[in-house]
């Protein structure tokens, strides 16, 4: 299907989970994560009206971005190199995998401007997922007050595949309360108002539960 009918369909879903909790749709950020796809279906993915696009490689984010430049806001949503910073930093809009103080030096010597960063926390405890565990957030959220280049608008996290829903609802749960305890800090530096939870498979849950930034690539731009 072409981007623009897929898109259609997901933004009806977006709209039946927001009914489900009283949210309004417009305050859902969809990011189209075009990793692994051509430059050509990222573009059609602009023309279809996204201005969002994530990439989780910094080879894959720079090829697109020659392409594409300006005409979207650039998230990087994958596992970030320290010494890859420099690659991406001057491009890249946000960055969703904040899980280490060598990183957040790193993007804070090589950055010209604050940058807006989620903290990405492992959750589910998963030994394959990078992160963040729940107990370490707090004290890593505070400890970055040394880094004037690093914006802590949220934080990120990747619930199990897997189909049980409680399990994946209890994890997007988890995650909105360590939004809520790191609100109450009441840091400048990290007013931490989004969450990006949810991918192709389980974003309307991810909504539900208090998801800002869904991350989407094999149902929206995965079939060419």
């Amino acid at each position: 299907m072409s981007v623009q009918n897929n898109l259609a369909n997901i933004q009806k879903n977006i709209q039946k989970a927001c009914e489900v909790t009283n949210r309004n749709a417009e305050d859902i950020q969809l990011i189209a994560v075009t990793k692994y796809v051509t430059v050509e279906r990222a573009q059609e993915a602009i023309e279809a009206g996204i201005q969002h696009l994530g990439e989780n490689r910094v080879e894959g984010f720079q090829e697109k971005y020659t392409a594409i430049d300006d005409q979207a806001k650039w998230h990087f949503i994958g596992t970030l190199q320290s010494r890859k910073v420099k690659e991406i930093i001057h491009q890249v809009d946000y960055i969703h995998s904040l899980d280490r103080k060598s990183l957040a030096k790193e993007i804070n010597k090589r950055a010209e401007h604050p940058i807006s960063c989620f903290v990405q926390v492992n959750v589910s405890g998963e030994s394959s997922k990078h992160g963040l565990k729940t107990d370490e957030v707090s004290d890593f959220v505070q400890s970055l007050k040394e880094y004037p280049k690093i914006n802590v608008v949220g934080l990120m996290t990747m619930a199990p595949h897997t189909d049980d829903e409680n399990v994946i609802r209890n994890c997007f749960q988890s995650l909105k309360q360590l939004q809520t305890e790191i609100q109450q800090l009441s840091l400048d530096y990290a007013p931490c108002n989004y969450l990006s939870m949810g991918m192709s498979n389980d974003y309307r849950i991810a909504i539900e539960e208090g998801a800002t930034h869904i991350r989407i690539g094999s149902s929206l731009v995965g079939e060419e």
